[in-house]
């Protein structure tokens, strides 16, 4: 096995999103890991407990990383509401084009872990949620946004769409761009946001 210099936490993260993203979550093995992070298996045991706390680690860092960024842009005085909403689509989209693995255990994983660990599963996503809603309220109490929306029921719907077009995108990427899915997500969203 070759020696490697630098950060091995976040070598084995970002070894255990390609082979969580190849094989499943269920299926990955810690000693594959281990070998792609080039790193001895029980070095994998010094920085995590078992599998699920390096699923549980990636959700964590990536919902983390998505909730300073749009609470940037939710905070901003100079943006609108409809800015700010596009912004927060392009936050998603562009933290998924950029590593698409990443996107393949988002849609195939973060369902197990909201199921079987609830408690376990970072504050982030919820805050992350919560300030998408507070974009939309920002919006309505502006008169941008329609004020007849229910934004619970826009905060579910729109987060559930992109989970499922990113799912259908990472199931075959050929098939469509994330950019032209991005595009049509906004302009849909939009459409029925508007007042």
């Amino acid at each position: 096995m070759r020696t490697k210099e630098g950060n091995k936490e976040q070598d084995i993260l970002e070894a255990a999103i390609k082979i969580f993203a190849e094989s499943g979550y269920h299926n990955a093995k810690i000693h594959k890991i281990a070998e792609l992070a080039g790193v001895a298996t029980g070095s994998v045991y010094v920085y995590y407990e078992n599998k699920e706390m390096i699923l549980l680690t990636i959700f964590a860092k990536l919902w983390d990383k998505l909730f300073l960024e749009l609470k940037e842009i939710a905070e901003s005085k100079d943006i609108d509401a409809v800015e700010k909403f596009d912004m927060m689509i392009d936050l998603l989209f562009d933290t998924f084009i950029q590593d698409p693995a990443l996107a393949i255990v988002f849609v195939n994983e973060q369902n197990y872990l909201l199921q079987k660990s609830p408690e376990k599963f970072t504050l982030y996503y919820e805050k992350f949620l919560d300030l998408g809603e507070a974009i939309v309220n920002e919006g309505i109490s502006n008169g941008v946004f329609n004020t007849k929306i229910d934004v619970k029921m826009i905060r579910s719907f729109i987060f559930g769409g992109m989970r499922l077009l990113l799912h259908q995108w990472a199931n075959n990427p050929d098939s469509v761009s994330l950019h032209h899915i991005r595009q049509n997500v906004k302009y849909f969203c939009k459409k029925g946001l508007l007042n």
